[in-house]
């Protein structure tokens, strides 16, 4: 070998050394920041995409909405639906080393239903007691049969936290979250990023294809696609549906959408603190007249280009737990301006918050010209979206703008709104007649049953209307072509095992 190839192959050598082999990066577009990432208190649908990749549940749901084993490998119902028993994973670790185990598991679930900033208690509320009854096995005993458990546990009441953290952090848990997820925590910049990172000692390692994900919030679609089309994005969740052909006419894009199970809807603050002594709060007839006065169809042709489905339920018209005697309302300004004029009002001053993303400011816009030929005059205020969850929580809102993401269970959908105590009745809504049919659909193994107690619960819920549905919403997506073997979930999460990055 010659002196100068001697030197080239030193240098080439000292090259490759100073620059270690690319590692993958997938970054992930979002519609709006994450709230705390603790699956005991958050209540976002950011904050569960980025769960998907970080923490794991008990049990998951597959493309066809059905419950699959996840950490729990099997389980099995018994003494009428009241003892539900599990069998735990062999081999899981968090994040911190701490091996997963029937004991962390009891934990998760007792923190769950006792932590006071705890949002799942509703979730867990027909549980007795949790125990461990093997190394390996769990076992829930029940107050009252509940089926619904395992679509509960199939989502934040069943990602199971690491006990040493959780017990050092409690409430502050959110700041440095420890799980057994295929990617691990390592920096949040609020508003900015939150970025996770493969877990070499993950079960299912051998499907966790790329190095480094990270999130960033993005509430602007068109920057959203923008960044996209630049290759700084590999896949944007939730872009406007006016965006779809441009996708799809882009060769280094794919385009992919699933309609969701969850619901678009307009909270009514009618119990909930000062704010929900206002006319509206007060008075059904006036929420009956916002409702009527809102075309539905339209909303879903303006802004979401004819993708979403209007809908006027918890869940859509094409579920089988849809009350058909109940169909989605044709507009009618005329009955709106009766209704109005009954409760003693020609107009009515209303504010109305929503999420500052695009896709909700236009859909608010169309909502506030439609109910002002009924007499309402709407004030839209815009915010961050954390912001909006937590304005909702504390009653600062008259209505507020809010979706939900929809859950495997019909009780899923309504329960943890509709009960007087719910986690998520941020109306302040309460009927004992409401509770007792709920609970009561909980209860039962059998969906005849089910459904005419959910049926009877929405005839009350339809002329109370706590929530105005509007519709359900399609979870659409940009892809880079670099990014393959991925597909979109009905529940609109971002699953990652088995993606890679070209």
């Amino acid at each position: 070998m010659s002196r100068l190839s001697t030197l080239t192959a030193a240098l080439l050598a000292g090259a490759f050394m100073a620059f270690p082999a690319m590692s993958s990066e997938l970054r992930i577009g979002i519609n709006d920041d994450a709230d705390v990432l603790d699956p005991a208190q958050s209540r976002s649908f950011v904050g569960r995409i980025v769960y998907t990749a970080m923490c794991d549940k008990l049990v998951d749901i597959d493309q066809d909405m059905k419950i699959v084993p996840q950490l729990a490998t099997e389980w099995e119902w018994s003494e009428g639906a009241k003892v539900l028993t599990m069998k735990i994973r062999e081999g899981v670790k968090f994040h911190d080393g701490e091996d997963l185990d029937a004991a962390a598991v009891v934990a998760t679930i007792e923190r769950n239903m006792t932590m006071p900033e705890s949002r799942r208690k509703s979730e867990l509320s027909s549980v007795e007691k949790v125990e461990a009854t093997g190394p390996l096995e769990v076992k829930f005993t029940l107050k009252s049969p509940d089926v619904t458990l395992l679509a509960q546990l199939s989502d934040r009441a069943g990602m199971i936290v690491a006990p040493k953290a959780a017990k050092e952090l409690g409430a502050n848990f959110g700041s440095k979250p420890v799980c057994a997820g295929p990617f691990k925590f390592v920096e949040r910049i609020q508003q900015d990023r939150i970025v996770l990172e493969k877990f070499a000692d993950y079960w299912d390692k051998d499907k966790v294809l790329v190095d480094k994900v990270t999130y960033l919030p993005i509430p602007d679609t068109t920057v959203k696609l923008a960044n996209l089309r630049s290759g700084d994005l590999d896949i944007a969740e939730r872009i406007a549906a006016s965006d779809a052909e441009s996708v799809k006419n882009d060769p280094s894009l794919t385009y992919a959408d699933v309609i969701g199970p969850g619901n678009m809807g307009v909270y009514v603050n009618i119990g909930n603190g000062p704010r929900a002594d206002n006319p509206l709060g007060k008075d059904k007839r006036l929420r009956q007249a916002f409702s009527l006065a809102i075309d539905r169809e339209a909303i879903s042709q303006i802004v979401f280009e004819g993708t979403a489905m209007a809908g006027n339920q918890p869940y859509p018209p094409t579920s089988p737990w849809y009350n058909k005697e109940i169909p989605v309302p044709a507009r009618d300004i005329e009955k709106a301006k009766q209704l109005m004029k009954e409760a003693g009002y020609e107009t009515l001053d209303v504010e109305l918050q929503h999420a500052n993303n695009t896709m909700q400011t236009q859909m608010m816009q169309v909502v506030q010209s439609m109910v002002a030929e009924a007499g309402f005059n709407v004030t839209l205020k815009a915010t961050e979206f954390a912001t909006l969850l937590s304005e909702q929580t504390a009653g600062n809102y008259q209505m507020s703008r809010s979706d939900w993401s929809g859950r495997v269970d019909p009780d899923g959908n309504i329960h943890q709104f509709m009960t007087c105590k719910a986690g998520l009745n941020d109306m302040k809504y309460c009927n004992p007649e409401v509770d007792k049919l709920l609970d009561e659909a909980r209860a039962s193994t059998d969906d005849k049953v089910r459904k005419e107690k959910y049926d009877a619960a929405s005839v009350i819920l339809d002329d109370e209307l706590p929530i105005i549905y509007l519709g359900h919403q399609p979870y659409a997506y940009g892809v880079s072509n670099k990014v393959e073997g991925w597909k979109p979930s009905p529940d609109g999460m971002i699953r990652l095992l088995g993606v890679s990055k070209k």
